[in-house]
């Protein structure tokens, strides 16, 4: 098959698939969005026959904040994939972790062409929104969730098949009509390109962090998880007695308030951008305990990646996040531990990091149960069959037709 796999984030895993479509000889097209500041997969042109890698965006500067200049940058960029998508004349196109407006776009183009197309629904975007509204974040965000949820309806409507990351995913397109066309597989990490290293390795020496306690977080971070909370966490480990040092690796909004937090409560902070994909193992072996965050209400329809390539890694992971969210259910799986994404939790979690840090061979344990579990949960050529099934009967529905 000719296949288009737009992956808007650039993620490690979706790219990894593209590479074992094209080994198994399809002719794959993978397509990013650049403008999107994002931790990125292994984007790099290789010699593996029958892939390429393409962009929408390059010119673009998203800004966050600017919602409707924002709206417009988003539909600009549907715009420019709908042509990406005409000159590539795919047999079938997959669609991931697009913004609404860019989706909505992208979906009409190709029903106008012709073109089946799987959406595969990473996070239920009407439901985010929703919860903005709620948390007051924006006036606008209440008029936006009822906007967004009818696109995203519309779009998952006119998809030929549903690639869903979770269960509690199939309610809502249930509710939408679409339950029949939906299949669920969870996501993963690349098990060969993010291993476990040493935890005195070349990155943690070039930023003064061998030997250094270090609770770690890296990765895409929002301002609705509560960015302040890694730094509420290093200072409660302080007040009991455990001083380390936090390390954030990111880009985005919440780098000013996770600033401006440790400046006021006088903790440790290295801040860093986001690191070459490369590195990526180094950074993640330089944590003593890596930490996740999710908000409260983003428990059921969001399963943060950063959880999957901190279990690769082998370390043990803290996880502020709803008990019910599949990410925290395989850290329990793990050993790890998991406690809810609020400040009275703080105690308790920093009890356990310094449990964790006062106990090598613990957190020996916990590293080596850590990526025991991605071994047996992250094995690319069963997820690899499964997404090449659904491509393959897309298409052979539509030549049908």
């Amino acid at each position: 098959m000719r296949i288009l796999v737009h992956d808007y984030s650039g993620h490690p895993f979706q790219v990894q698939l593209s590479r074992e479509l094209a080994r198994r000889g399809h002719d794959v097209v993978h397509s990013t969005c650049p403008a999107y500041v994002s931790g990125k997969g292994n984007l790099a042109e290789d010699p593996v026959v029958g892939l390429r890698f393409v962009t929408i965006g390059e010119r673009v500067v998203l800004d966050k904040g600017a919602y409707v200049r924002r709206l417009f940058q988003e539909t600009r960029l549907g715009l420019e994939l709908a042509r990406q998508v005409r000159r590539e004349k795919p047999d079938v196109a997959m669609l991931g972790n697009l913004p609404i407006p860019t989706l909505v776009v992208a979906a009409a183009a190709l029903g106008a062409l012709r073109i089946p197309w799987v959406l595969w629904h990473q996070d239920i975007t009407a439901v985010a929104l929703k919860s903005f509204a709620a948390a007051g974040v924006s006036r606008l965000m209440g008029i936006a969730a009822k906007v967004f949820e009818r696109g995203e309806r519309w779009a998952a409507r006119r998809a030929s098949a549903i690639v869903v990351i979770a269960d509690s995913f199939v309610r809502i397109h249930r509710e939408w009509g679409t339950a029949g066309k939906v299949t669920v597989i969870p996501n993963w990490a690349p098990l060969d390109e993010i291993l476990p290293v040493p935890r005195a390795n070349a990155w943690s020496r070039e930023h003064g962090l061998t030997g250094v306690r270090t609770v770690l977080y890296s990765g895409t971070i929002g301002l609705k998880h509560n960015p302040a909370l890694l730094v509420r966490l290093a200072e409660t480990l302080r007040e009991q007695g455990e001083r380390v040092r936090l390390v954030v690796v990111n880009d985005g909004p919440a780098v000013p308030v996770i600033k401006e937090a440790a400046a006021a409560r006088g903790v440790d902070l290295t801040l860093l951008p986001f690191q070459p994909y490369d590195r990526l193992p180094e950074v993640l072996g330089t944590g003593d305990v890596l930490v996740v965050l999710l908000a409260a209400d983003a428990g059921e329809f969001s399963v943060p990646s950063k959880t999957l390539s901190y279990l690769c890694a082998g370390r043990p992971v803290l996880g502020l996040m709803p008990a019910d969210n599949l990410a925290a259910k395989l850290l329990r799986q793990a050993g790890s531990a998991v406690f809810t994404p609020e400040e009275s939790s703080l105690p308790d979690a920093a009890a356990w990091v310094r449990e964790v840090l006062d106990d090598p061979a613990r957190a020996q344990m916990l590293g080596k149960e850590s990526r025991a579990l991605a071994e047996r949960e992250f094995a690319l050529e069963g997820c690899a069959s499964r997404f090449e099934e659904i491509l393959r009967a897309v298409r052979r529905r539509t030549n049908c037709n």
